[in-house]
């Protein structure tokens, strides 16, 4: 008798079972590719980050260009990048890179999608070279496999959850809004007590919309989708979890992250 309970639904409608089953693994292939896309993104970002740390600092007094804060000595390179007025192209290229993939998306092909996001990601290595100028790196180590398996429960909880999160959404906003313009405040207030707040509070933010958005990614799955929206739609979320990635990266480092200086 228990057999036939828990078989009768799909011999009466099998077409429903075969259905469903179909959604959930086109669901699990479609999860995967952005969950994929975000991890090379990652690790390209991690890569150029340590390449151009590497191509800019010396221990050669006769190579060296100029010395910063700690007693570090930059290269031609490291001067050029980090000390130079080209410092703002290397601090905003990224920006530029991800509204243009943003707006222009729905009329690239999947491969230039692809470029582009590869391409977004080394510049936002580069940009992020300069953590290796102010932490020590056993912290950056540290911090990033916290972020990681924070991120992994974070987004597991939103995969999983049968509890509607959209209802998060406009909080999360408000604070993300509200942690832009406190760090554009703080640039000219310098104030510790305040990066310290902003810090706390953007953990908290990024730490919901990584939940938030995985869920929203998921849904965002349609069984009839082409392979090229399909495809589209990985990139698109993966850029979306990738960046909560970095953001909650950078957070818990500033919270976390041991100085040089210190």
């Amino acid at each position: 008798m228990s057999d036939y309970d828990r078989n009768v639904a799909g011999r009466l409608n099998p077409t429903v079972t075969r259905s469903e089953a179909a959604i959930d693994q086109g669901l699990r292939s479609y999860m995967l590719s952005v969950y994929n896309y975000m991890a090379l993104g990652l690790a390209i970002t991690g890569l150029a980050a340590l390449g151009v740390y590497m191509l800019s600092v010396t221990t050669d007094p006769s190579q060296a260009a100029g010395r910063i804060a700690g007693g570090i000595m930059l290269t031609q390179f490291g001067y050029a990048l980090f000390v130079s007025p080209l410092k703002w192209v290397v601090m905003l290229a990224p920006l530029a890179a991800v509204f243009f993939l943003s707006f222009r998306v729905e009329r690239m092909s999947v491969s230039a999608a692809q470029a582009t996001f590869w391409i977004y990601a080394g510049l936002v290595g580069v940009s992020l070279s300069t953590i290796f100028l102010v932490y020590t790196h056993e912290s950056i180590v540290r911090v990033f496999f916290i972020t990681a398996a924070s991120f992994g429960a974070l987004s597991l909880y939103g995969y999983t959850t049968q509890k509607d999160l959209s209802g998060m959404g406009s909080f999360l906003m408000m604070g993300l809004i509200g942690i832009i313009i406190a760090s554009l405040v703080n640039i000219f207030l310098g104030s510790s007590m305040l990066q310290f707040i902003v810090s706390v509070v953007g953990v908290l933010v990024f730490a919901g919309l990584t939940a938030y958005d995985t869920q929203r990614i998921k849904e965002m799955y349609f069984e009839g989708d082409d392979v090229m929206v399909a495809g589209k739609k990985a990139i698109m979320g993966a850029l979306t979890l990738y960046l909560d990635f970095i953001n909650l990266f950078m957070m818990l480092l500033q919270l976390f992250g041991g100085r040089n200086s210190e």
